[in-house]
């Protein structure tokens, strides 16, 4: 049983870590920012335990990877006297991903009868990034898991970007396997507690599938799916580095 998700709107903003005025944000949803997202449509508080979502199994599509946009901020105290530094904060804009999640079924349909009526408003990475809607997409009995998902389900990029880019591949990132060669990073939830929010690294697994709803001309082929990089070559040499640098604070049950 897989339950699936679909995360689009103007802006999205996902991070793993926060290094001082610079907020990036990751080329795809990280699992501790989709399972605030789903305490966050149950009602849960920041202390409530959250190991039975960390168990569930996770995967990400990249359907419309949206173009990076930086935004420049500063802030202020309420009486004006005490000015922060200028921050650098990192979006995606116009981007639309599928998340699989996989686990027992009673669990995935308490998850999506809260994202149908959720009991606190859900956003993408950021307080000020709502989502479109619906997120979710139902519960499905016909992929065996989620990585059948993944490579199987329609493509679910916009009418327009359908027309302008047709792409014949489709990253996908999932929870890796036992021996499998992988990546790792912090983006396990260990706990969402006010006290101290706390990460472990998860190990993921990248690769390329084919897009089941594109037909494209034989030799027609987006750059996405020529290359390997995961780069936004607008970002190249922003702040001294390039996007999957990927130092942003996200906050997973949208307080910020």
């Amino acid at each position: 049983m897989v339950l699936l998700l679909r995360l689009a709107g103007p802006l999205q903003s996902w991070g793993d870590s926060s290094r001082f005025a610079r907020r990036r944000t990751r080329t795809e949803p990280t699992k501790s920012a989709v399972i605030g997202l789903l305490a966050a449509a149950q009602g849960r508080s920041r202390e409530e335990d959250i190991d039975d979502l960390r168990l569930l199994e996770f995967g990400v599509r990249t359907d419309q990877p949206g173009s990076l946009l930086r935004d420049f901020q500063v802030e202020r105290s309420l009486d004006e006297k005490v000015v922060m530094p200028l921050s650098h904060r990192y979006f995606l804009s116009d981007a639309a991903f599928l998340v699989a999640l996989g686990g027992p079924a009673d669990k995935l349909a308490e998850l999506d009868e809260a994202l149908h009526h959720p009991v606190w408003p859900l956003y993408l990475g950021r307080r000020f990034c709502p989502s479109d809607l619906p997120i979710s997409l139902g519960m499905h009995e016909e992929y065996r898991d989620v990585r059948d998902a993944l490579a199987r389900a329609p493509w679910i990029a916009s009418e327009w970007y359908r027309r302008r880019s047709p792409i014949p591949r489709l990253e996908v990132a999932y929870d890796a396997r036992p021996g499998e060669p992988c990546s790792y990073q912090a983006d396990d939830p260990l706990s969402f507690s006010g006290e101290g929010r706390r990460y472990g690294q998860r190990a993921v697994v990248r690769a390329y599938v084919d897009n089941p709803s594109c037909s494209c001309p034989e030799g027609e082929v987006s750059m996405l799916a020529q290359g390997d990089s995961l780069s936004h070559p607008e970002a190249e040499g922003l702040d001294g580095g390039t996007f999957p640098d990927r130092d942003q604070t996200h906050d997973p049950l949208g307080f910020l």
